[in-house]
């Protein structure tokens, strides 16, 4: 029994039990064992279900309005297939970051954490810039949401995978500024499997982006 964890006293520090329970402050190993973990995951994964359907809908769209130029550009004219190439990388890389910032989770490193996290959130922030980037061009170049069924079809498609990344940088930012403040509480530690879940969810929509809108359209 003598690795049992012993309960904090009044300062908020484990007194008894070995390894890393020694002297460590509640706050940095609060295992959140009193709440509903199972639950708030379960209901992540049927919001993920119901976005699902969302980027279902826009596929289906897309599939509909895709060729429909209405005279103007085709997909073959206008995409920077090597650009979004690029795009895509950066993407899947912050996918294997963020593994590691779990890895590191299980490991109980609260800095590792927060250096994998940050590396991710940069990643998802070079994304979002080249996406922006090739909206600006297409703009510019009068190749805007209005010109035609496809490309109102690509905008609405690319740009609500692009702003769920965005959100999600931002739920990064603040997950980072949790962790820093509080450790690898419970609570913690379930906002960092949410999280995983759904920055691993926009990383499958965009590899049928990249596949179904860009890969298809360059070689229609």
């Amino acid at each position: 029994m003598a690795d049992a964890v012993a309960i904090p006293p009044v300062g908020g520090v484990v007194a008894g039990g070995s390894g890393a329970a020694a002297g460590v402050p509640a706050r940095f190993y609060d295992t959140g064992a009193h709440h509903p973990e199972n639950g708030t995951l379960l209901g992540f994964w049927i919001y993920l279900m119901s976005d699902s359907l969302v980027f279902a809908s826009l596929f289906a769209t897309y599939g509909v309005l895709g060729r429909n130029y209405a005279a103007g550009p085709s997909g073959a004219e206008i995409f920077e297939l090597p650009l979004v190439a690029i795009n895509t990388s950066l993407l899947l890389l912050s996918s294997i970051t963020y593994g590691f910032a779990v890895i590191a989770m299980n490991r109980r490193r609260v800095g590792a954490v927060l250096m994998w996290l940050a590396i991710t959130g940069l990643f998802g922030c070079g994304f979002v810039g080249i996406e922006l980037h090739e909206f600006s061009n297409l703009i510019h170049e009068g190749n805007g949401p209005q010109r035609s069924a496809f490309l109102s079809a690509f905008f609405t498609l690319v740009g609500t995978h692009g702003l769920h990344v965005s959100v999600g940088i931002i739920w990064l930012v603040t997950l980072i500024a949790q962790v820093a403040k509080r450790g690898l509480v419970g609570a913690n530690r379930r906002r960092v499997m949410c999280l995983s879940m759904f920055w691993h969810f926009l990383d499958v929509i965009w590899i049928g982006v990249f596949t179904f809108v860009y890969l298809m359209g360059v070689l229609e």
